[in-house]
């Protein structure tokens, strides 16, 4: 396997295909770089590199007992990045994914980055307080915390139907992509994986969005019963810069696998964009 050792001797596991331009991808909870094959596929056979690891604490990074904060999820891909050498990449995330994102532009800047692309993602911020009213109360979160505690594999299974919108009147399931999102989620540590909640649900990424200064696209479904796109993507887009939204119309939060030839079309459009 291929690994790179942080500073702080945590191996975080990075896969790595092809030769181009670099597209790095970040993947959401609680998932692993495997999130998106689909994604890596496409753009390999488009020409691209593309690189995806597994955040700390996720599938076959190491189950790290400290740093499993959003600010060393960014610090350890500012380190991917410089292990790497990469330069002029475009940075993609989903879910937490985009919080990673997020925060690596806000603790790192966008030196080694051309373009960047929130999917689904989790800021500005998702809990509700006083300063963010729209957001969803901490029992969701608490709920997501007791579901880890009670019966992990079982949430996990039950989670995948809100996630891909299987939940939803006419939805045609696939157990297959039940299947690979239950394996991906109990690879990981449970560990780092409650500990995560807290970090993708509270983390206020608002300052990390204002100093985004690469084209940067925003895509999300209005199905998304994950991240509800009112207060994510909606008041994303008027905080970064230079940002393009675009919203699926009946889209889950997994639409990186249910809608995945629309999305990579999408992708392709804005990285070979000017």
């Amino acid at each position: 396997m291929s690994t790179i050792t942080t500073h702080d001797g945590t191996e975080i596991y990075y896969k790595d295909w092809g030769e181009g331009t670099p597209i790095v991808f970040a993947h959401g909870w609680p998932l692993t770089a495997d999130a998106w094959d689909a994604q890596m596929l496409f753009f390999v056979n488009e020409g691209y590199r593309v690189i995806a690891h597994d955040r700390r604490g996720h599938g076959r990074s190491e189950q790290s007992s400290d740093g499993n904060t959003m600010d060393q999820y960014a610090d350890d891909l500012a380190e991917l990045f410089a292990a790497l050498d990469l330069q002029e990449a475009i940075l993609i995330g989903h879910s937490t994914g985009g919080g990673e994102v997020a925060r690596y532009i806000g603790r790192h800047g966008t030196d080694r980055l051309a373009k960047a692309v929130l999917i689904s993602a989790v800021p500005p911020t998702m809990l509700k307080t006083e300063a963010n009213p729209d957001g969803l109360p901490i029992d969701v979160f608490d709920g997501l915390r007791t579901g880890m505690i009670e019966d992990r594999a079982q949430f996990y299974l039950e989670l995948a139907q809100p996630f891909f919108g299987y939940n939803r009147e006419g939805a045609k399931a696939s157990q297959g992509v039940i299947d690979q999102f239950w394996l991906q989620s109990i690879a990981g540590s449970i560990w780092g994986a409650y500990e995560c909640i807290k970090q993708f649900s509270e983390t206020d990424f608002t300052a990390d969005l204002e100093k985004f200064d690469v084209p940067t696209l925003i895509l999300h479904g209005d199905d998304d019963q994950i991240v509800p796109i009112a207060d994510a993507a909606l008041k994303s887009v008027e905080i970064v810069s230079d940002a393009t939204l675009k919203v699926y119309e009946g889209a889950p939060h997994g639409m990186c696998v249910t809608r995945a030839a629309e999305i990579n079309a999408d992708l392709l459009a804005f990285v070979k964009g000017s």
